[in-house]
C-alpha cells in the first residue's frame, strides 16, 4: 500500500506540474499563434484574390486579419497587421481594375473600423482584468487576516491545511479553522458557518476571534466551547436588528485539544462531522456519541462533553467540513471520503491534503458546489524540540504566508 500510495502521489504531482507547464506554454504561445493565423489569412486571401476572376471579390475576407489579432494583446501588432491588410486590399482591387472605384475605399474603411473596434474592446477587457486583479488582491489580504496558514510543525505535530471557496474568484467563505499554542497543548478549531456570502464571512471572523481569545483565557476545553457559543449568540442578536433571518444563523464546529505529554486528543463536537483518524492504511471515525448543538443555538455547559480518543505517533487526524462529504458526482453519488483517506493516509499531510482536494474536484466534475476546508494533523514519532515550535510552510492551496498567533 505504501508503494501504491507514493506512486499515486508522484503521478498526481507530475500531472499537476505538466498541466501547469502546458497552461503556461499556451498563454505564452497564444499571441504568436494569433499572428501566424492572421498572416496566413492575409497571404491566402491576397493571393486568392489575385488568382480568381475579378467578379469573385474575396478581399472582403481580409477583415478577419485585425479581428484575429485581438488575442495578441498588443496594439502595435493589430495596427501593423491592419496596415498590411490594407495593402493587400489595394493590391487585389488594383488587379481587379478597381483603383478608382468606391469599392476600394469601402474595403479599406471596413478594415479600419474592425481595427478600431478591436482596440476599443481590448481596452475595455484590460480595465476589467485590472479590476479583477484588484478584487483578488483584496480577497487574498482578507484571507491572510481571517485564515492565516497554520505552521507545518509545532510541538511534535505536522499540520497541513487546504481551503476552497465555492464563490467564483473568492478565497474566503463560511468555513473556518484556527489553532493556538497554549502552554503544553495545541488547541484547534474547525467550523462551518451556515450560508454563504458576506454574512457568513462576518460570522466566520467573529468565531475565529472568539476562539483565539478563549483558547488562552479558559483552562477547560468545555469553557472554550461555551465562550464560542456565547460569542456567536451575541453576534446573532446584534445581526437580528437589521437581518430578519439572523436567528437561523449558526456554526457547526469541532474544538480539539492535543496535549504534548500524552498520546490522546480531546474533542468537543458542536454538530460537526466527526474527525477521521488513520494509522497506516487503517482508518476510523472519532465518533462523538452526544454532540452538542451548533454554536449559536444556546447549548448549556452539560451539553459540551469532552470526548477523549487515542492519538498515537504516526497517526493522522483529518478535520474537515461537510463539503468533503456532501460533494456528489454526475450520478449523484457522494464522495467516498473515508475510502479515499484510507488510500492516501500514509502520505505526508501536505501531499495528503493536495491529493484529496484534487480527487474531490475530479469527483465533482471540476466544480465543487460547497466550501471545503481540511486540516490534516500527524503526530510524529520523534519527540518535539524547540525548533518545532514555529515552522511555517505554504501549501498548494494556501499560498500566502501568515504568522503563528502569539
Amino acid at each position: 500500500m505504501t508503494t501504491q500510495t507514493h506512486m499515486m502521489t508522484s503521478t498526481g504531482r507530475a500531472a499537476t506540474v505538466t498541466g501547469l507547464a502546458l497552461s503556461f506554454s499556451t498563454v505564452r504561445l497564444r499571441p504568436l499563434i494569433a499572428v501566424v493565423i492572421a498572416s496566413a489569412v492575409l497571404l491566402g486571401v491576397t493571393l486568392g484574390g489575385v488568382i480568381v476572376p475579378a467578379d469573385v471579390h474575396l478581399v472582403v475576407l481580409l477583415v478577419a486579419v485585425p479581428a484575429l489579432t485581438a488575442a495578441a494583446d498588443n496594439t502595435c501588432t493589430t495596427v501593423s497587421m491592419t496596415a498590411l491588410a490594407c495593402l493587400g486590399v489595394v493590391a487585389v482591387d488594383v488587379d481587379d481594375g478597381l483603383p478608382s472605384s468606391p469599392i476600394l475605399l469601402i474595403d479599406v474603411l471596413g478594415l479600419l473600423v474592425v481595427c478600431v473596434l478591436v482596440l476599443v474592446f481590448r481596452r475595455m477587457r484590460d480595465v476589467d482584468h485590472r479590476t479583477l486583479r484588484a478584487v483578488r488582491s483584496v480577497s487574498e489580504t482578507a484571507q491572510r487576516a481571517l485564515l492565516p496558514p497554520l505552521p507545518c510543525r509545532v510541538a511534535g505535530l505536522e499540520i497541513a491545511t487546504a481551503y476552497r471557496s465555492v464563490a467564483a474568484h473568492a478565497h474566503i467563505g463560511g468555513d473556518v479553522y484556527a489553532a493556538e499554542r497554549v502552554d503544553r497543548t495545541v488547541r484547534m478549531l474547525i467550523g462551518d458557518v451556515r450560508g454563504h456570502g458576506l454574512a457568513a464571512v462576518d460570522d466566520a471572523a467573529a468565531v475565529i476571534g472568539a476562539f483565539r481569545e478563549a483558547a488562552h483565557r479558559d483552562a477547560r476545553l468545555e469553557h472554550v466551547a461555551l465562550a464560542l457559543d456565547a460569542g456567536v449568540r451575541r453576534r446573532v442578536d446584534q445581526a437580528g436588528q437589521t437581518d430578519s433571518n439572523a436567528a437561523e444563523r449558526f456554526i457547526t464546529a469541532l474544538v480539539l485539544e492535543i496535549p504534548d505529554d500524552s498520546h490522546v486528543v480531546h474533542v468537543i463536537s458542536c454538530g460537526h462531522p466527526d474527525v477521521m483518524r488513520s494509522h497506516g492504511t487503517d482508518v476510523d471515525l472519532l465518533e462523538v456519541p452526544q454532540p452538542a448543538p451548533p454554536l449559536g443555538l444556546g447549548g448549556d455547559q452539560a451539553a459540551y462533553q469532552v470526548n477523549t480518543f487515542g492519538f498515537e505517533p504516526e497517526e493522522t487526524l483529518l478535520l474537515h467540513t461537510d463539503g468533503l462529504l456532501e460533494t456528489r458526482d454526475a450520478a449523484g453519488v457522494f464522495y467516498p471520503a473515508l475510502d479515499r483517506f484510507a488510500l492516501l493516509a500514509e502520505d505526508e499531510p501536505q501531499y495528503l491534503i493536495e491529493r484529496l482536494m484534487s480527487d474531490l474536484t475530479v469527483h465533482a466534475g471540476g466544480e465543487v458546489q460547497d466550501d471545503v476546508a481540511m486540516v490534516a494533523v500527524r503526530r510524529r514519532a520523534a519527540a518535539p524540540t524547540d525548533a518545532d515550535e514555529d515552522v511555517h510552510h505554504a501549501s498548494p492551496f494556501d499560498t500566502e504566508f501568515g504568522s503563528w498567533p502569539a
